[in-house]
């Protein structure tokens, strides 16, 4: 897959067929959209391309307006939204910065400045709410209207729903919220993970006799924090059981800096001390054990640490023995 900052590029591909969107999470609405695209795309012999906007359009307005609450939680890092795009089969994806100018665009403007001289795509697939151009001005019609006009398909997708529930990235957000991390992989078609680089941290857990390694989320906002039951993927041929905490760390910083602090039950030997560092992990977040809290010093941390562990323990215990009950 070739990600692309903003459609001015050689390689950019000369046609393609589109769809439009924030693609937050990837979840099974947006997966469905995807396979869709896909075979269009096939059938055309063009690449199935993605838009989409960093930052947030919902990021921009609520700093625009000096409003941070009005900015969505954010699933997943640009990161893991690219490696959920690729493994949907998407051919390539743009990114445009959402600035002042773009947010200006009227839907004319957007039409004839993104998809048609931007992108030139031969058929673009938006979902049923699609709203595009300055103040949510265009509207599916709009767009249907300005495609026979100017030469291009455009295709409509409804609703995606799950066990009768329509499954959008707001649902997706209130489910991490909640810490359903159950409902969570259902509506994402996948256990809720979280990707990166493994940097240096202040190496803490060394002295509360419980090594991390330390995954940084690119935004300030995510969408759950809090204790969690993990899997990583990436330091051995099979995934580490484990437990993280995803946030801001209250009892020992003041930064607010998101990180994902990960503790492997089993540390791989061959990696020793420092083999972790620089190397990109995938982390799912399976089951949420208790929201993040202050404890008063280090000896009250660390016997919270600990009992984590006992639970997360317990938690894949748990797993094994109904597995091997559903076997029987």
């Amino acid at each position: 897959m070739q990600v692309f900052r903003g459609f001015h590029h050689a390689a950019l591909a000369p046609t393609c067929a589109l769809t439009i969107g924030n693609f937050d999470g990837v979840h099974r609405g947006h997966q469905a959209m995807l396979a869709l695209l896909r075979n269009e795309a096939l059938h055309r012999g063009v690449p199935a391309t993605v838009l989409t906007f960093e930052p947030h359009p919902r990021d921009y307005f609520a700093a625009l307006a000096d409003k941070p609450e009005l900015a969505p939680a954010r699933i997943a890092t640009l990161r893991d939204k690219l490696s959920e795009l690729e493994r949907c089969g998407v051919d390539q994806v743009v990114i445009l910065p959402f600035d002042a100018r773009l947010a200006a665009l009227s839907p004319e403007a957007f039409v004839q400045q993104v998809i048609v001289d931007g992108l030139r795509a031969r058929y673009v697939l938006v979902g049923d709410d699609f709203r595009f151009g300055a103040k949510r001005a265009g509207d599916y019609a709009m767009l249907d209207a300005a495609g026979q006009a100017q030469g291009f398909e455009v295709a409509r997708m409804m609703s995606y729903e799950v066990r009768g529930l329509r499954v959008s990235s707001s649902v997706v957000r209130e489910a991490l919220t909640a810490g359903d991390m159950a409902q969570v992989a259902t509506l994402l078609g996948r256990p809720y993970t979280v990707s990166g680089h493994v940097v240096h941290g202040q190496k803490l857990g060394r002295s509360l006799d419980c090594r991390t390694l330390n995954v940084r989320f690119g935004h300030e906002k995510p969408a759950t924090t809090g204790i969690f039951v993990v899997r990583t993927h990436g330091l051995a041929d099979e995934p580490l059981e484990g437990v993280a905490s995803l946030g801001v760390r209250p009892t020992v910083t003041e930064t607010g800096r998101v990180l994902l602090e990960v503790h492997c039950f089993d540390w791989p030997a061959h990696l020793g001390l420092e083999g972790g560092y620089g190397k990109i992990v995938r982390v799912e977040l399976l089951h949420k054990l208790r929201d993040e809290a202050r404890y008063d010093g280090l000896e009250a941390l660390q016997a919270a640490i600990h009992k984590d562990i006992a639970d997360a323990k317990a938690f894949f215990q748990a797993q094994r023995r109904q597995t091997t009950r559903d076997r029987i």
